[in-house]
């Protein structure tokens, strides 16, 4: 009876602000990064200018489309996904407000200090203290925001997308917390607390499991909500997906030292994170096999659903990537594949084709049913959307491999008396083509974010579009 006088209501203006914004910032984090793999073919496109050179642009594209891109992503589908299987709103429609303007002032803050040159130089945690002051603000609220719904859900159970959106908001709290414990000398300056080694190792715990739990756990749970929504069809078995969550963060965290082959860390502790790497596999195919067999009955909805499509690629890319980096942390393989663009080629068969991937899928899930109408504008607009982001990321992680390949043969080239046969810069010069490939694969990447983003603004204008912020539990 309370239910009808009370009625259960969604708070979508949340999820709204931030699937539109997952466009925008995927489109602002994909052009940074096609200018930056210009500048590789063609150097004087930094034009003398320290703000646009490679290395002020280079970490502004990394943050922007992990974390504002990616994070917002993340943002959108978790607290949507949170009230709809828990059959219950969020907590706080005013803590959820300060989540999402919290978070785009992080970014807008972010693009403005990286081109200006203040950054800690830490991979994927280069922002400086008072940024990272508000990211731990924001994030500790968005953890009360989450977990405050789960303690008030209708339902007996918890949905096992919201056990990897759980673990990823916690490790990410511990990690961005831990790694970034920092003496500040002046408003825009600080000095780790950690030194030499350490340092080094804590970043790598941190970046690892940046992708093991930003870029992974997180997205799993956009898997497993998604996929057997999109496809009308239960999660293949619900068993594995408990025993792939479980596996997958308590091995994660052990494997980030492989990033430091060869260097001053123990010999132990390397070999330690290779062994880990490779007991990894298990788990994320174990996930990947779980979403790929949820089709099974559906399959043939890929031939009429460019979603659907876009999901179950993403999938394939996962597995793909996920046996790759294993591979890739044997010190035997690494000793090839090391500080070459190999290790670039790898990243971004994760980050094209599993993390962006995955994440467009979803969005065009959500932006007709957060806007009221029964489906995107154009479907074909999807499809095409669908065949140019392939396309790009094939060209991508082909053009890298061939070049990381290639200059780990030629920096490990010894001529009969011990010299090396070739020089950096012959090197250099032998990997241009290959660089000119990236471009071409990035840019027909963005071309299918542009579309993308034309295909949504055509949506939300249509008359029947409304943007809807409560919405009935029943809808």
């Amino acid at each position: 009876m309370s239910n009808e006088i009370n009625p259960i209501t969604y708070n979508y203006k949340v999820v709204r602000q931030f699937a539109v914004m997952t466009v925008v910032w995927g489109i602002v984090g994909m052009a940074a990064g096609v200018f930056i793999a210009a500048q590789l073919v063609w150097p004087e496109l930094n034009f003398d200018n320290q703000y646009l050179s490679f290395g002020r642009i280079r970490p502004l594209h990394t943050n922007a489309v992990i974390f504002a891109f990616g994070g917002s992503a993340l943002f959108a589908t978790s607290l949507y996904v949170v009230q709809r299987t828990c059959q219950a709103r969020l907590i706080s429609d005013s803590l959820a407000s300060f989540v999402f303007w919290g978070w785009q002032a992080v970014i807008v803050a972010a693009a403005i200090t990286l081109p200006m040159g203040f950054t800690s130089t830490k991979e994927y945690a280069e922002l400086e203290w008072p940024i990272d002051i508000l990211i731990a603000l924001v994030w500790v609220s968005y953890a009360i925001l989450f977990f405050g719904t789960i303690t008030k859900r209708k339902t007996k159970h918890i949905y096992v997308a919201n056990w990897f959106y759980g673990g990823f908001i916690l490790t990410v709290a511990v990690l961005h917390i831990g790694n970034n414990l920092a003496i500040p000398v002046t408003f825009m300056k600080s000095y780790s607390i950690y030194s030499g080694t350490v340092d080094a190792m804590m970043q790598w715990w941190y970046g690892h499991n940046a992708v093991g739990f930003f870029l992974t756990a997180g997205f799993l749970g956009i898997m497993y909500y998604f996929v057997p929504k999109q496809a009308g069809r239960p999660v293949y078995s619900y068993r594995l997906s408990i025993v792939h969550f479980w596996a997958l963060i308590s091995l994660y965290v052990w494997a980030g030292s492989h990033h430091l082959h060869y260097s001053a860390l123990p010999d132990w502790a390397q070999t330690a994170g290779m062994v880990m790497s490779l007991v990894l596999l298990a788990p994320s195919w174990g996930g990947m096999i779980n979403g790929m067999m949820t089709l099974s009955g559906a399959w043939d909805k890929l031939r009429t659903d460019p979603i659907l499509r876009f999901l179950v690629v993403s999938l394939s890319f996962y597995g793909m990537s996920t046996f790759e980096g294993p591979m890739m942390a044997i010190k035997t393989v690494n000793a090839l594949s090391h500080n070459t663009d190999w290790t670039i080629g790898h990243v971004h068969s994760g980050a094209l084709g599993w993390v962006a991937m995955i994440s467009i899928g979803a969005t065009y899930h959500l932006i007709p049913r957060l806007f009221g109408v029964k489906e995107m504008f154009s479907i074909s607009l999807i499809n095409l959307h669908f065949w140019l982001a392939t396309a790009g990321t094939v060209l991508y992680i082909a053009a890298m491999w061939v070049n990381g390949i290639m200059q780990g043969l030629m920096w490990r080239a010894v001529n009969t008396d011990g010299t090396l046969t070739y020089s950096f810069v012959e090197s250099l010069e032998a990997s241009h083509n290959g660089y000119v490939v990236r471009l071409i694969g990035g840019a027909i990447f963005l071309s299918g974010m542009l579309i993308m983003a034309l295909n949504v603004w055509l949506t939300i204008r249509q008359t029947s579009a409304k943007a809807l912020d409560s919405v009935p539990a029943q809808a």
